[in-house]
């Protein structure tokens, strides 16, 4: 969903006019890199909400995948606690640096119903941006 506008109100139409019956909308990924720009727009209740009762269900109803970025320190702990029940999975990512060096760290939370490696795994930048887990 192409956003038109950052504030809740004017969202919550936007989306409700593309769940109008018509021709089926096809599978998709969407990436948001950063969620938490509405925070600066709109009441933090009022955004959650949406995202819990429309952006988030809506993933499933269409089969589809959304990846959601939220920054860490910028909202209230009511606010994460919301978002963390409510999604399928949950992915850290961290930047340490020491001294000269710096490390890109990434570690899944939670992921619901599969099990998984909860460590912190630092992460390669490649040939073309390519990313990966270097092998224990």
């Amino acid at each position: 969903m192409a956003l038109d506008s950052l504030r809740i109100a004017d969202l919550s139409i936007q989306f409700s006019r593309q769940q109008i019956p018509g021709p089926p909308i096809p599978e998709f990924l969407g990436i948001t890199d950063n969620a938490s720009v509405l925070a600066r727009f709109n009441d933090e209740k009022a955004w959650i909400e949406f995202a819990l009762t429309r952006a988030i269900p809506s993933s499933y109803t269409r089969r589809s995948t959304s990846i959601d970025g939220i920054l860490n320190g910028v909202h209230s702990e009511w606010a994460y606690r919301q978002l963390e029940a409510a999604y399928d999975g949950v992915i850290d990512f961290r930047l340490e640096e020491d001294g000269k060096r710096t490390r890109d760290l990434m570690r899944i939370r939670s992921l619901r119903d599969l099990t998984h490696d909860r460590g912190w795994h630092e992460l390669q930048i490649g040939k073309n941006l390519e990313i990966s887990i270097p092998e224990s």
